[in-house]
């Protein structure tokens, strides 16, 4: 406030108009709480009732401490006023007993909004206290500039559910933190010069030879403070629980999936008291995430945003929202006060010009701005961080804090100015990626920490497509070769020199051109995408049937494609076969996807469950399977690993096995290849392990240049 206690107290005991000679404010609390508690009873309170609340609080804290240091009162009067404070505050305890929602509110220190102050104003004059001019005249508080979390070509599409106006308006004490926003001088480091984001991506491009990224974690305490009744968090899981107990505010937490990433960040939340809670997560796990919290903090609430939000419940600890509506969500949620945000699946956002990621790095600038000190807990959850590039960490580092983009930032400058090495030293680059590491890196593989977990095997099944679509596929593919092949030459003839061999550059161009019209929805022929979606449709029946006969021999499958007519076929001949199925996609509501998960895992008549690559590969428990048919490849080696690791997680007590349909003699079996050698990347930059560094291009582009290569050699 803009004076303190004892200056106000002082003013209050010079009033010639007040009715109570030693505490005039007294009375007035007192009726006030009365109020509040009659409000109380008769439901939770409203926003008005709220500020009321907090501003009781506020100066009953205010007036006990005049008390208690007025050296004018005498020692009786002191224990009559004492008391009669204290009755004020039982009332107030009672209340917040009765509607557990406003029970944050006592903890607040200050009370700062306009309303407040508007509030606590006209009380302390109707006790007769003088003011002094600044706390007479009360101003709305100036906008702050801070990071725009709404966009102009968002601003239109903008909601704020009714329930929110209410919680808005509850906690009127939320202003941004000053200190963050206000430039500070910064001394001047010996790497102040250097160009540093390139070397720390090359960090972890070279692996450091065997070293694993995860951070120095705090030994398992030797008592389990955390789990709630009749559930137990595994070793790993609370060595990452206590970094955050020890302090620790940012992660990523890169554990391979199905080591239970989520329970950990629910708990995390719980430990750091980081509430109102954002997770961003995608569509289909959304309904797991809130199971997640109940399950392990059951004194919180999760509410899951669906829609415009209508039906939120905007007093809720945890807002669960998926990427897709989250940009209608962006206004109310960069004011409610988050003190955290989750971003689950965190690869999603590795894309700097997509709107999804745009949207979540605005966020996450906001959430500490208004944190105060500016260290919110901040989770990055994925257990395939990088797709293509070394360069997909930029996204995550720059939501976490690290980095900028352009450069680290303050506390990762100072750790990497400790070294005392330069990008100039090779020694530089283990100290490097320590340093980045050491911010919050967490990593565990399922060997090291979960060892009764099963073995996972993948297994390619090459199919013969001898029929005529798979003599149409052959030679559509013989037909882009040439088609590529062609524009090669006339380049060759335009430089008007002879080349030998194969110019590898020209290839790249050439292959790049072709992809970029690929992407053209609008472009005739055939193409790379409707290459591989024709070698699908072409698979279909041969994988389904491997399913077939496959159920029929270890029971419960869990069958994968990426084409919705793929998964049409496939269910059609489960039918024909007398077997029932479930189906995950990408349209179903999140009600509807839980209900089809939960009788896989539960019905034993349910044989097969027929899944969309993108709407189940990620954060799903369908561990009641221990085979998986992936009918089509996917076109990076992450999303075929989160597909297997529905499978392969805590709780499967049977080796997972996932059968690969090929189809032999085409360009799905490059790209099987292609896809097995990204996975040298992470193995490289997240686990230390020696590989041979691959091609940072995409699955589509080196395809391409496959096939100009063999049209070539021709």
């Amino acid at each position: 406030m803009p004076s303190s206690a004892t200056a106000s107290a002082s003013r209050r005991r010079k009033s010639s108009s007040r009715r109570d000679d030693d505490a005039p404010i007294i009375p007035i609390l007192a009726r006030k709480v009365r109020e509040v508690e009659a409000k109380a009873q008769k439901g939770k309170l409203g926003p008005t009732n709220r500020v009321k609340f907090q501003v009781i609080a506020f100066l009953v804290r205010e007036e006990r401490a005049r008390v208690k240091g007025d050296a004018e009162i005498s020692d009786a009067t002191r224990a009559e006023l004492l008391k009669r404070l204290d009755g004020v505050a039982q009332i107030l305890a009672k209340t917040a007993a009765r509607d557990t929602s406003i029970i944050p509110l006592l903890e607040v220190d200050s009370a700062t909004s306009p309303v407040a102050k508007r509030m606590r104003r006209d009380w302390l004059l109707e006790s007769g206290a003088e003011l002094a001019p600044d706390e007479l005249i009360i101003t709305d508080v100036a906008p702050v500039a801070v990071t725009p979390v709404v966009p102009a070509a968002l601003a239109e599409r903008q909601v704020t559910p009714p329930a929110v106006e209410s919680r808005i308006e509850a906690n009127p004490f939320l202003t941004p933190d000053l200190s963050r926003v206000i430039p500070k001088e910064t001394p001047r480091r010996r790497l102040d010069g250097w160009d540093l984001m390139g070397p720390l991506y090359k960090a972890f491009e070279q692996g450091a030879g065997g070293s694993v990224a995860s951070m120095a974690l705090p030994p398992v305490p030797e008592f389990d403070h955390i789990s709630p009744k009749g559930l137990e968090v595994m070793a790993h899981q609370s060595r990452f629980v206590e970094s955050v107990r020890a302090g620790h505010r940012s992660f990523l937490l890169a554990d391979e999936p199905g080591l239970g990433k989520t329970a950990q960040s629910v708990i995390a939340a719980s430990v750091a008291n980081a509430y109102p809670l954002l997770v961003v997560v995608p569509n289909v796990v959304k309904m797991n995430w809130a199971r997640e919290v109940e399950r392990w903090t059951p004194q919180r609430r999760a509410t899951v945003i669906q829609g415009d939000g209508d039906a939120i419940d905007a007093f809720a600890d945890i807002f669960i929202v998926n990427y897709e509506i989250l940009d209608r969500h962006l206004s109310w949620l960069g004011k409610i006060g988050l003190r955290g945000m989750v971003v689950d699946e965190a690869h999603f956002i590795k894309n700097l010009s997509s709107q999804r990621s745009q949207n979540v790095l605005a966020l996450a600038s906001r959430v500490r701005e208004q944190t105060p000190g500016g260290d919110p807990l901040m989770i990055a959850l994925t257990g395939t961080p990088l797709i293509n590039d070394v360069e997909d960490f930029d996204a995550i580092w720059r939501f976490l804090g690290w980095t900028t983009g352009e450069k680290p930032g303050s506390v990762l400058m100072e750790k990497l100015d400790a070294t005392g090495l330069t990008p100039a030293d090779k020694a530089f680059y283990p100290e490097a990626r320590e340093a980045v590491i050491s911010m919050g890196i967490v990593r565990r593989k399922k060997k090291d920490v979960a060892a009764d977990l099963p073995d996972k095997l993948v297994a390619d099944m090459p199919v013969q497509l001898d029929d005529e679509f798979g003599r149409s596929i052959r030679a559509a593919e013989r037909e882009l070769g040439d088609r590529m092949a062609a524009k090669y030459r006339r380049i060759i003839e335009a430089r008007g020199r002879e080349t030998r061999g194969i110019d590898e550059d020209i290839v790249r161009l050439v292959a790049q051109h072709e992809f970029e019209e690929s992407k053209n929805a609008d472009a005739g022929g055939d193409n790379v995408f409707t290459m591989v979606r024709k070698i699908g449709q072409a698979k279909a029946g041969l994988a389904a049937d491997y399913a077939v006969q496959l159920q029929r021999s270890v029971g419960k499958v869990v069958f994968f494609a990426k084409h919705i007519d793929v998964m049409n076929q496939a269910e059609s001949l489960f039918a024909v076969n007398g077997l029932k199925t479930v189906s995950v996609r990408g349209d179903q509501t999140s009600t509807a996807r839980q209900a089809a998960i939960d009788a896989f895992n539960n019905d034993p008549e349910v044989s097969i469950a027929v899944c969309s690559l993108t709407a189940a590969g990620v954060g799903l428990n369908m561990q009641a399977a221990s085979n998986v048919v992936l009918a089509e490849l996917s076109w990076t080696a992450a999303e075929q690993t989160q597909a297997i690791d529905r499978v392969h997680r805590i709780g499967q007590d049977e080796p997972v096995t996932a059968w690969r349909i090929i189809a032999a003699h085409t360009l799905d079996t490059k790209i099987a290849e292609l896809i097995d050698q990204k996975q040298g990347l992470a193995l490289r930059a997240l686990d230390g392990v020696v590989v041979e560094p691959g091609s940072q291009d995409s699955v589509q582009l080196s395809a391409l240049m496959h096939l100009l290569r063999e049209a070539l050699r021709r």
